[in-house]
């Protein structure tokens, strides 16, 4: 029997899925794939501030000073090494390899030769719009970061970092990096001791012909 087609029923038409990478990206506000890839690769892309880090690399010899003495009148301990700095991941980041001969105190508390050794990374980040660092040395395990600006007026970088040395003892630390000319640089570390700020370390780069 067939109904009268007022009594029928008929089928709605099939509803289209909404595309993962369009309607639903622009209903949560975030944005398309191809958005986020074209915004990563122009965030990839290098800049002013990569070549100025760019300026550091190179072989260059060094004069390190420190502070261990908690006497502030005492000398600070020298000792003297080597600095070299290569580009990677095509400018990107730059690797920093240190070797030195200098005296530390062993187990029995007496003066002995150490060789040390060390290996930083330094980029700056298009994200964060911060220099960003890594330092590893043979003296511990502990990998340091730290960020940090730069200022063109006294071509000085600062960078910021906390460490800790010691099970439960965090220090904030405070680098400074002046540039003096393309030949030399000088590097200053302090150290937050109690609200205190001590300069403990610092080192003189010339850059070997």
């Amino acid at each position: 029997m067939t109904l009268p087609s007022f009594a029928q029923e008929t089928s709605p038409p099939p509803i289209a899925a909404p595309s993962p990478s369009g309607n639903q990206a622009a209903a949560s506000g975030k944005p398309s794939e191809a958005e986020m890839m074209k915004q990563m690769t122009e965030l990839a892309k290098l800049n002013e501030n990569h070549k100025l880090l760019a300026s550091l690399a190179g072989t260059w010899s060094y004069t390190v000073k420190m502070w261990m003495n908690p006497d502030p009148n005492a000398k600070p301990q020298e000792s003297k090494g080597t600095s070299v700095t290569k580009s990677t991941m095509e400018g990107r980041f730059f690797v920093t390899e240190v070797s030195g001969k200098m005296e530390m105190p062993g187990p029995d508390g007496k003066m002995k030769d150490f060789t040390f050794k060390g290996m930083g990374t330094d980029g700056y980040d298009n994200v964060k719009k911060k220099f960003v660092g890594s330092w590893v040395d043979n003296m511990g395990t502990g990998i340091m970061m730290s960020e940090g600006d730069y200022d063109p007026g006294t071509k000085t970088f600062t960078y910021t970092s906390e460490y800790e040395a010691m099970p439960g003892m965090k220090q904030k630390i405070r680098e400074v990096l002046k540039m003096t000319d393309k030949d030399h640089h000088v590097f200053e570390w302090y150290e937050d001791r109690g609200g205190q700020e001590a300069k403990t370390m610092e080192i003189s780069y010339t850059r070997k012909k």
